[in-house]
């Protein structure tokens, strides 16, 4: 492999730069050659921007050991290391002779200068820890943080990560899976929320047209290349998100999925998200994966109940019985993951006109028998009260239309009712 600064072929992988000069913090988070984050006006090195894209084809997502290695050296000294035989890669703790030889193997065919050129051509960036676009919440990962984020899509990364929420869900979901999480998908991007999600089908599919629907604000992570429709009947969804939102993912240009990228790939929606919300989803799912991975980051795990016949909602129940928090619409999610005054609406009943009787009055009422009438006396002792207030309040429930005359008793007014509870007084 041969880097040179414009991104073409040319000078050998030992003389790739110097990027000592950008004054990395101390400390575990950042390490030779990372810029000190997005809040600190740091440009990153045009040698460290090829090295971390040659390192997408080198070092599968989420490899804490290559994680390491990259905080301890660098990119451009972690790439020299693996293409050179001079040794010094050897000395990398954990590495072995069989590890090495499959990252030679690999770089053999990284081209960075092509695949940034390749995601250029469809308008998209490759964005690196130290840009000011870099989400700095996905530092939470640590070690096993991506080298980089491959972008599809006008908006700012950052930005747009400060307020958003994971929606995931089963692929096979049930119709009331995918009505729920359209519900969600729209409700979210209404209150200004950016919905992230994998772009599978089923619910993910479901979050994400819901927020296009609106036209709200929506960003698809992928397991493969961003230049990549997977899968091939969702490429009509992915280019409209990537017109729309944003189509990221940290393989590289025409990267195809693995079975091992979509668990991995979760990871990332779970850091990059204040929270993830599972609608429907087997015990064993990858959207649980998703949710415990929120969990173990301080993020908010929500669920959204469904039958408990159903084995497609088994997985969010047993995640509602332990740390995650039910919520069934948009207005709960925001209420969880928003700032102070963000308050779902006060859930109640609806209110009867019998509802706003004084006590005194509804005993009165209770008073009178569904068929037949009474005499004031006979209501007056049935709602233990005197003859001469039960008098007053039955002509008050008359004016309202709850009782009627009938002769010298009182009867209760009929009147159809949804219920068939006549002493619900009306409606």
């Amino acid at each position: 492999m041969k880097l040179r600064a414009d991104g073409g072929p040319g000078r050998g992988p030992d003389q790739v730069g110097d990027v000592r000069g950008q004054s990395p913090e101390h400390g575990p988070e950042r390490g030779p050659g990372e810029g000190a984050g997005t809040g600190s006006g740091v440009v990153v090195s045009g040698q460290e921007r090829l090295a971390r894209a040659a390192l997408t084809r080198v070092i599968e997502p989420g490899d804490e050991r290559g994680g390491r290695w990259l905080r301890e050296c660098g990119a451009v000294e972690l790439i020299r290391r693996i293409t050179t035989g001079d040794g010094t890669a050897e000395q990398l703790s954990g590495m072995t002779p069989k590890r090495l030889a499959g990252y030679r193997l690999r770089a053999e065919g990284a081209d960075p200068g092509r695949d940034l050129s390749a995601v250029a051509a469809l308008g998209g960036r490759f964005v690196c820890p130290g840009d000011r676009e870099w989400p700095s919440q996905l530092d939470d990962l640590g070690y096993a943080r991506p080298t980089g984020l491959w972008v599809r899509g006008p908006r700012n990364l950052r930005l747009w990560a400060l307020r958003s929420v994971a929606v995931v869900g089963a692929r096979a979901c049930t119709p009331y899976g995918s009505h729920m999480a359209a519900g969600l998908g729209s409700g979210l991007a209404e209150l200004g929320w950016v919905v992230v999600s994998g772009a599978a089908f089923g619910v993910d599919g479901a979050a994400h047209r819901g927020a296009l629907a609106v036209g709200g604000a929506t960003m698809a992570v992928l397991a493969c290349g961003v230049d990549v429709p997977y899968p091939r009947g969702h490429a009509e969804l992915i280019g409209r998100i990537a017109q729309q939102g944003l189509v990221i993912g940290e393989l590289p240009p025409s990267d195809h999925p693995t079975r091992s990228r979509f668990i991995l790939r979760n990871r990332v929606i779970a850091a990059l998200t204040r929270g993830t919300v599972v609608v429907e989803a087997e015990y064993r799912s990858g959207s649980l994966v998703t949710a415990r991975c929120a969990q173990r980051l301080g993020r908010f795990t929500m669920g959204v109940p469904g039958p408990a016949t159903s084995g497609l909602s088994a997985g969010v129940h047993e995640l509602l019985r332990g740390e995650g928090v039910l919520v069934t619409d948009a207005a709960e999610v925001a209420e969880l993951v928003g700032d102070i005054g963000e308050l779902a609406p006060v859930r109640r009943g609806p209110v009867h006109p019998r509802d706003l009787l004084d006590a005194v009055s509804a005993r009165v009422l209770d008073a009178l028998p569904y068929r037949g009438a009474l005499s004031g006396r006979d209501v007056a002792r049935t709602a233990g009260t005197s003859t001469d207030e039960a008098l007053g309040r039955l002509y008050e429930l008359h004016s309202l239309g709850f009782v009627e005359r009938d002769g010298d008793g009182w009867q209760l007014t009929p009147r159809p009712t949804c219920n068939g509870d006549a002493r619900r007084g009306g409606t």
